[in-house]
């Protein structure tokens, strides 16, 4: 998908949002959006490239079956947990500087990680390329919202990041497979050290906005990210080790104690990390729930569709991330056509139709048995899925930082960046407790049987244990097609934004 700068260049007006009077800086737009769409492709991959690679990197590291969902939880917490600050950062400290370091950061995390010699190192790892991330994001988001004036061109270039937030995750399933398989599993993690060093050198095309007064909000930084771990690690030690076990239920206390003191610190500091006032405008804080359930519908579908196809249809690392191309291709279409049609259609006109859609695909995903087939089940069900979420996406987007103020367009991209990420961790930390209890329900350790099976050769075992986790997989899947129908839910009833314009010199785009 591209992105033709020329309308941009010619017809932007010289009080544009984000305008600075570079003259140079017409002829770099097209530079400066290839840039940050490399940057949002990296930052999403990683959220799914190491999907492909858990059961190389579990055998290489003897990483415990608790533990596995957590090399993805780990990134995706530190993510979402820390977006807000990397978003005010970038509005105190510059979003260029604060893009810069984020990547940096990113990159020498990705160093780490592939050489990480054990599963806690490699956590550690994912964390810092959570932090990295965090503080990169938004910045991106932030920039093309100030770089490119509202309407058909800021259409074009949200086009073309919503484009790769979707594509991104699908890409992450392809690469990862074809390293997996042709190096080493920690490749995973060493292919982003030129891709990142490409971005750094690519940085000088991007204009820095205005910096603004304020302070970071500490306070809230820990009390907000605290409680968001220890809601998730509650969430999946209770699969573990049950609902009423103490240490559950201190972590909900805990969570529940620190995320009040969170909106209580928000409310009274001069200076939020969060402002609440973002959440007033009902399309914006519309376009931040819904997210928030597609992110979780939307992480949980590539856990489970990956540990599907390698371990009950018994895919290899790089037939499972090939297998995932309708992904890439539905969301790309999807995404290119949504992106028009914003300028003629309201938001939730767009986005409900395409969360029903993929609720629709999530469904026919629970149907799948372990005898299934790929070209009769398996790729329609992923062609509607994308196709329902790329529709969704543009119009989202668009929506949580359309009417922002140039001040607060930082925050307001990571608040719709951590919807994403936090539901992401915890539809994955729901949805995965979920299925390994119905999978145990069925067959005590079904996991730890099927590996016995297949180490002992026991067909029968391994039968019975692929019935069992594929039953647990199916329930995972029908919880993410609620997910999308929540979001849905949310788009009907909270979204009310009339259609966008997009020609040149129109009046400024507000969605509230």
């Amino acid at each position: 998908m591209s992105v033709d700068s020329s309308p941009v260049t010619a017809h932007a007006p010289a009080d544009a949002p984000g305008a600075t009077g570079n003259p140079g800086r017409g002829r770099h737009l097209g530079l400066a959006l290839f840039v940050i769409a490399a940057a949002q492709l990296m930052v999403v991959l990683d959220g799914t490239i190491t999907n492909i690679a858990l059961p190389s990197i579990q055998t290489a590291l003897g990483v415990t079956d608790a533990n596995l969902a957590w090399i993805v939880n780990s990134y995706a917490l530190a993510f979402g947990g820390l977006l807000l600050l990397g978003g005010r950062a970038g509005d105190l400290f510059g979003r260029r500087r604060m893009f810069q370091v984020g990547i940096a950061l990113f990159t020498l995390a990705s160093l780490l990680g592939g050489l990480a010699p054990n599963e806690g190192l490699l956590i550690a790892a994912r964390v810092l390329q959570g932090v990295g991330a965090a503080v990169a994001a938004p910045s991106a988001l932030s920039l093309i919202a100030t770089t490119f004036p509202e309407g058909k061109p800021r259409n074009k270039a949200m086009g073309v990041y919503a484009a790769m937030a979707g594509i991104g995750a699908t890409v992450g399933l392809l690469l990862g497979g074809v390293l997996t398989d042709a190096l080493d599993w920690r490749w995973v993690f060493f292919v982003n050290i030129p891709i990142g060093l490409a971005v750094l050198a690519g940085t000088r095309t991007l204009v820095e906005a205005e910096r603004h007064p304020g302070r970071l909000d500490l306070p809230g930084t820990l009390t907000g990210t605290g409680g968001l771990i220890a809601l998730v690690y509650g969430i999946t030690r209770g699969g573990e080790h049950g609902w009423t076990d103490s240490v559950t239920l201190g972590c909900f206390v805990v969570a529940a104690v620190l995320l009040g003191a969170f909106l209580l610190v928000q409310s009274r500091t001069a200076h939020p990390l969060m402002p609440l006032r973002l959440f007033k405008d009902r399309n914006r804080a519309g376009s931040y729930a819904t997210m928030l359930f597609i992110g979780a519908g939307m992480m949980a579908t590539f856990y489970f569709l990956t540990l599907y196809m390698q371990l009950i249809l018994g895919y290899s690392a790089v037939k499972t991330g090939f297998a995932n191309l309708p992904f890439s291709l539905g969301m790309g279409v999807a995404a290119a056509v949504s992106a028009k049609l914003v300028t003629r259609l309201a938001p939730r006109v767009i986005a409900g139709p395409g969360l029903l859609v993929a609720a629709a695909g999530m469904f026919w995903f629970a149907t799948l048995t372990p005898d299934s087939s790929y070209a009769g089940h398996l790729m329609p069900a992923m062609f509607v899925t994308a196709l329902g979420l790329g529709m969704s996406f543009v119009p989202m987007t668009l929506g949580a930082v359309s009417g922002v103020g140039d001040q607060e367009t930082g925050i307001a991209s990571a608040l719709l960046n951590t919807a994403q990420q936090i539901g992401g961790a915890l539809g994955l930390a729901v949805l995965s407790t979920i299925s390994t209890s119905a999978a145990d329900e069925r067959l005590p350790a079904a996991a730890a049987s099927f590996y016995r099976g297949v180490a002992t050769k026991d067909h029968g075992l391994v039968a019975e244990a692929a019935d069992a986790l594929t039953h647990g997989y199916t329930l995972a899947f029908v919880g993410a097609g609620v997910m999308f129908l929540a979001g849905l839910a949310v788009t009907a009833l909270a979204i009310n934004a009339t259609k966008q314009r997009s020609a040149e010199g129109a009046a400024p785009v507000h969605l509230g």
